[in-house]
């Protein structure tokens, strides 16, 4: 195929379905450096940011810096495996690559594609770093996955479901998700709490009446409020159980400090006010579980949310046993249910996960 300075719409189409490339550069003395990076392409240019992960030695350090401030020439391959070789395919753009630095013209661009491509770089501070920037001169490709489209309507439209589809890799996200108990001292962005939130409002619900609401709570002082009066009520049904004072004490201090040092938390509630009301209990009762199920599914939608922006979060049913005491702490509206209590931020640590089920231990009948 004949090299181009320009993607052609196939090209362009197969480079917006991957997810990551490869950034090739090279050294003074010639020596060759290849790092996986995200990118993002605006028809003229490759750019790809300089994030959070801790680097020794910062940003300036970084080996692709070093050798593209040397000698600028670099290249940039985007390709697909898959055990099927019919589904093989690449793209390979070279030419100079810079760095543009902050509020330098083409930054913000740079950043606004960034972080439609990526959530998780809109939680992440990349205005104070530069951003490299690759304007292909030559662009070879090679495959049949270049053929293949993002619309999975024509004769394979049999096997939709193994596409892309819409671009959502969802599996990979339901098994990375974990649930977090310690969190760093870093304050969580309003415009990611309002992400989850709005991941949460497109839940499935009875009757689509959305039967529950959110507290959000940033400020030390509610959240030790709140630390305080769920303590004291645990303490209390604790000793009620017959529990040795200091395994007490223990427990408290624990739920306590995962109230206080959590950088934001969402405690869900139920609201039914909005539902149908049935004249016989049975008929009621089933209408509240919906409400519960469905409370349920906005809750999972902001956990994952979560998750896919770089955030972690857990998920504290303690309100559930002691809902007056968490109203009467946040002076709530004696219609709200208290359900569940997230906690928000960066995790301090990588949890210890527990074993899931196989699948054919949970599948009792598939007919």
């Amino acid at each position: 195929m004949p090299e181009r300075n320009t993607l052609t719409p196939a090209e362009r189409a197969f480079v917006e379905r991957q997810r990551v490339a490869r950034l090739a550069t090279a050294d003074a003395a010639g020596q060759p450096h290849a790092v996986p990076v995200c990118f993002a392409y605006d028809g003229q240019r490759f750019y790809t940011p300089l994030d959070e992960k801790p680097k020794r030695g910062g940003w300036q350090g970084l080996q692709r810096i070093r050798n593209i401030q040397a000698r600028p020439e670099a290249s940039l391959l985007v390709d697909v495996y898959d055990d099927d070789w019919s589904r093989l395919g690449y793209v390979l753009a070279r030419g100079p690559a810079r760095l543009l630095p902050p509020e330098s013209d083409g930054h913000a661009t740079a950043l606004r594609l960034l972080r439609d491509r990526y959530p998780q770089y809109r939680t992440m501070d990349l205005e104070s770093r530069p951003v490299i920037a690759l304007t292909p001169e030559r662009v070879t490709s090679w495959g049949p996955a270049l053929a293949e489209t993002a619309d999975t309507t024509g004769t394979d439209a049999g096997n939709a479901w193994l596409q892309p589809g819409r671009g959502l890799d969802f599996a990979p996200l339901a098994r990375s998700r974990r649930s977090v108990r310690a969190f760093q001292d870093r304050p969580v962005p309003r415009e990611a709490l309002e992400a989850m939130l709005e991941a949460a409002r497109w839940a499935p619900s009875p009757h689509g009446r959305q039967p529950w609401r959110f507290v959000v709570l940033t400020r030390a002082e509610p959240k030790q409020r709140l630390a305080e009066a769920m303590g004291d009520e645990w303490r209390r049904v604790l000793a009620m159980d017959g529990q040795a004072s200091d395994v007490i004490q223990k427990r408290l201090d624990i739920s306590r400090e995962r109230i206080r040092t959590a950088p934001a938390l969402i405690l869900a509630c139920l609201y039914l006010e909005g539902l149908d009301h049935y004249p016989d209990a049975d008929r009621q009762r089933a209408e509240e579980t919906m409400a519960v199920q469905s409370l349920g599914a906005a809750i999972q939608n902001m956990l994952l949310a979560a998750y896919a922006i770089g955030l972690d979060t857990g998920w504290m049913c303690a309100p559930l046993f002691c809902g007056d005491t968490v109203r009467a702490a946040l002076d709530l509206d004696p219609m709200l249910i208290p359900h569940a209590l997230i906690p928000v931020g960066y995790a301090a640590r990588d949890p210890k996960r527990r074993p899931h089920r196989p699948l054919d231990e949970l599948v009792v009948r598939f007919d």
